[in-house]
């Protein structure tokens, strides 16, 4: 029941998904729920919810026209996975890596990507703002991702300096989308991106409208950004 029901709202939002990847994403779900009992990673456990709410939810972001080419990817502040895990399945051919400040949650990733089979997909524990500042990561990647981490102007500093040039920064936002977007242009402006723009997204059988934000970066994150831990948010550009 869980893969037809993902099969048919798949459909809705235009994805079509083959028996291999809705086995997968039966397999997660029966791991986020198993692991929910010893650590907190969703409220959401029904399973039509945590289809819509999580898994359409994260597949919504993916734009094939814009990111045909995207080869590495990295979800930060991925939490249980969202929406990295689903793109993953979605795209087997995705370098994807996982970032997460909470090591527990690391783990818990670390057995999806054991049981999934899934390859090229490293799941590190630690904060954006310090990965973002070593060689390896900065301006390396095709597309980054984000999902409910915090406000754009916020996460735009932790995720933009990890998009190189001519790549993406992707943030899944919910009803105030319109709002963060007009409070984050200057952070946008100095930290090299380039105009926000947005696609409205409806989940099925939800009434409220969401957003994915897409933010292309045309210029180099300057040094200084991200700022250290605390100071974004307390003091946002």
């Amino acid at each position: 029941m869980f893969c037809e029901n993902l099969k048919e709202l798949a459909e809705e939002i235009k994805i079509e998904l083959n028996d291999e990847q809705l086995k997968k994403f039966e397999i997660f779900y029966n791991l986020v729920i198993e692991w929910n009992e010893k650590i907190n990673l969703t409220a959401i456990t029904e399973p039509q919810e945590f289809i819509i709410k999580h898994l359409i939810d994260s597949l919504t972001l993916w734009d094939e026209e814009k990111f045909s080419s995207a080869k590495k990817i990295i979800d930060v502040g991925t939490g249980a996975g969202f929406p990295g895990i689903p793109l993953k399945i979605f795209k087997p051919n995705l370098e994807v890596v996982l970032l997460d400040s909470l090591n527990k949650r690391v783990e818990f990733l670390k057995k999806v990507v054991e049981e999934l089979n899934l390859k090229n997909v490293t799941c590190l524990h630690g904060r954006a703002e310090d990965f973002a500042k070593q060689k390896n990561f900065r301006e390396q990647f095709d597309l980054v991702t984000v999902r409910a981490v915090a406000r754009l102007n916020i996460i735009s500093e932790y995720c933009l300096p990890f998009v190189k040039i001519g790549g993406t920064f992707a943030a899944l936002k919910g009803k105030q989308f319109r709002e963060e977007i007009s409070e984050a242009e200057n952070a946008v402006k100095i930290l090299g991106g380039g105009k926000i723009n947005f696609v409205e997204k409806k989940l099925p059988t939800l009434p409220d409208v969401r957003a994915v934000i897409y933010i292309d970066k045309e210029k180099t994150t300057p040094k200084k950004f991200p700022r250290n831990a605390g100071t974004p948010t307390k003091n946002p550009l």
